[in-house]
């Protein structure tokens, strides 16, 4: 597929407000399966910005605006050209016993970890292994969390928050997709498999029903030894495809924000985030489409 992604999040002060200094995490990330054409960043006030590649080599851009301001709007475009992954179901048969050694591997031991939203205490542990008794291989276990969480989970907006831990999650069996991968991260990682939390977005037709396609979606990857990271949406109970378009990848949602900073001034603001991805690749007359606007006052 080729997508185009247009995500605008808009800062109203009531008062100006200054010395702001923001990092940003909109920009995706090149892999095997998602090519990017082209990505785009604006700015207003107008200023400049900076670029690095953080620890998990997410593309992340620096700005500040030192001057008082009463607005603030960060505008990030990307097209994208995605592949459908191979299906990894065929295979997989890693003993759900041997993954304990992954801890042996750099590039998973902080994927192993507790992390700011995710903890690792003895009721993960015992779901974990309620969950996924009588699976021996690590990958049906994956699979049997995610059936877990799709299942018993319910898909409800605002009774959690960008805070919400995974216990409180956990608890309450309700949230959104950011709820839902968090849970599922602790899960994976109780059962000593590496886990690591993906933000993006997921392109939704007409004709479909997934949950999430409205703004920023999340979602995790799986750390199966001989085949790498594996792709896994709990809020759809699917395994990722080419409508999944990935930015970063980190231990929890604190380490992918999208936006992010510090100002000094009035607390009083609102906020609205608009997220449209777009199908290119269909002609102009089948062009499909979605859009979702979302207002707080935090």
């Amino acid at each position: 597929m080729k997508l185009h992604v247009l995500h605008r999040t808009h800062y109203a002060y009531r008062m100006p407000v200054r010395d702001s200094l923001n990092e940003i995490r909109l920009q995706p990330v090149e892999t095997d399966h998602q090519k990017v054409e082209s990505f785009t960043l604006k700015i207003t006030p107008f200023t400049q910005l900076r670029h690095q590649l953080d620890f998990y080599h997410n593309h992340v851009h620096r700005f500040d605006i030192l001057a008082p301001h009463n607005i603030l709007e960060v505008e990030a475009s990307s097209v994208v050209f995605t592949s459908q992954p191979v299906d990894p179901a065929e295979g997989i048969l890693v003993p759900l016993a041997s993954m304990g050694r992954c801890l042996e591997q750099a590039g998973c031991y902080d994927f192993l970890q507790p992390s700011t939203y995710v903890s690792l205490d003895a009721d993960a542990v015992a779901i974990a292994a309620q969950v996924t008794d009588g699976c021996v291989d690590a990958w049906s276990a994956v699979l049997a969390v995610k059936h877990f969480i799709h299942d018993k989970f319910q898909y409800q907006p605002a009774v959690t928050n960008v805070h919400t831990k995974m216990s409180e999650a956990l608890r309450l069996r309700q949230g959104v997709c950011q709820d839902f991968t968090h849970v599922m991260i602790g899960l994976c990682r109780a059962l000593k498999i590496p886990a690591r939390y993906v933000s993006g977005y997921l392109y939704n037709g007409p004709a479909d029903k997934l949950k999430g396609a409205q703004a920023s979606h999340a979602w995790l990857e799986v750390f199966i030894p001989g085949h790498d990271w594996i792709g896994v949406d709990p809020t759809n109970r699917l395994q990722t495809n080419e409508r999944h378009v990935k930015i970063a990848v980190g231990r929890d949602y604190a380490d992918v924000s999208p936006l992010r900073g510090t100002y000094r001034g009035t607390g009083e603001r609102t906020l609205r985030v608009d997220v449209l991805v777009t199908r290119l690749d269909e002609g102009s007359s089948q062009s499909q489409s979605q859009s979702q606007s979302m207002a707080a006052a935090p």
